[in-house]
């Protein structure tokens, strides 16, 4: 049995870890905040993107651009896979990982030739432990990516695809719906596929732009910088994200905490009260002996 002095001990080591924790939710929330709003006001313009493209190809075949057009034979496929660079969120980096792994080898099962392209130091040292193929890795780049760097990776993608080196491009990332709720999300980047527009909507949507120049020349101008944005928005979409999960996992942490400082309390007020006991049958016992005598 564990003696009061061990007991205090964890009891103050408990209450430690409680005000780190407390801290880190503290600084998870703070962050949460800032990439949250970057997020919500680059959200709108990436839909509104992707509803343009959609409107574009809906009047266009896809044969005039080669990020149109699907491959016949697909071997070779590349995936971009986002996680965080850090640890202490809950089973963030993990649903990310198992969920990029279980694709991966529905993918090699069927012969096919994967790469990988990781955002992010939990993934990169996951699947490159496990001898997965990695053409790039970036890590600790979350808050600093702007737009000519998100256009070097995309540069990267086309150039690979267009020299035949994949035949796909995927991207792996989670996906913000609420503070308790964040989605691992599969995309495919290229080749590129449009919104699919209803029968019903094709000619109504068809007229409601008008295009400078002609829509062949803007859906070629556009397709690239589509690219871009789905991944810029798959950017700030992981990083709020993964403070959200790290703000909650604190959370739940420092709760733990406070139950299992009550919960000692509790067993060190026993103890004490044993001990007590103890030492008054003792006196007891020695008085009670002293009068025999």
């Amino acid at each position: 049995m564990a003696t009061l002095r061990d007991i205090l001990r964890k009891i103050g080591a408990v209450k430690k870890t409680q005000q780190i924790t407390k801290a880190m939710n503290m600084v998870a929330a703070s962050k949460l905040r800032g990439a949250q709003e970057r997020m919500e006001s680059f959200e709108p313009y990436a839909m509104k993107f992707t509803d343009v493209l959609g409107n574009l190809a809906s009047r266009i075949e896809p044969d005039i651009h080669p990020l149109l057009q699907k491959r016949e034979q697909v071997t070779r496929v590349e995936l971009l896979h986002f996680t965080g660079d850090r640890g202490l969120c809950g089973s963030f980096n993990t649903n990310l990982i198992n969920f990029a792994e279980k694709w991966l080898k529905e993918h090699l099962e069927k012969g096919m030739d994967c790469t990988l392209t990781t955002v992010g130091k939990k993934g990169r040292d996951y699947f490159k432990k496990r001898d997965f193929k990695l053409t790039d890795s970036h890590i600790n780049i979350y808050g600093s990516v702007d737009i000519s760097f998100i256009n070097q990776m995309t540069k990267g993608f086309i150039d690979r695809y267009q020299a035949d080196e994949v035949d796909e491009v995927y991207m792996i990332y989670s996906r913000f719906v609420s503070m308790a709720k964040q989605l691992p999300t599969l995309v495919k980047l290229i080749p590129v596929e449009p919104p699919k527009v209803g029968e019903g909507q094709e000619t109504s949507g068809a007229s409601e732009y008008l295009c400078e120049p002609d829509p062949e020349g803007l859906l070629i101008e556009l397709l690239p910088k589509h690219i871009s944005v789905q991944i810029l928005n798959s950017f700030l979409q992981n990083e709020t994200s993964e403070h959200a999960a790290r703000m909650a996992a604190m959370d739940n942490a420092t709760k733990n905490c406070r139950d299992l400082v009550e919960s000692l309390t509790l067993i060190y007020n026993k103890a004490r009260q044993a001990a007590i006991t103890a030492e008054l049958m003792d006196i007891v016992g020695g008085a009670e002996a002293l009068k025999k005598a």
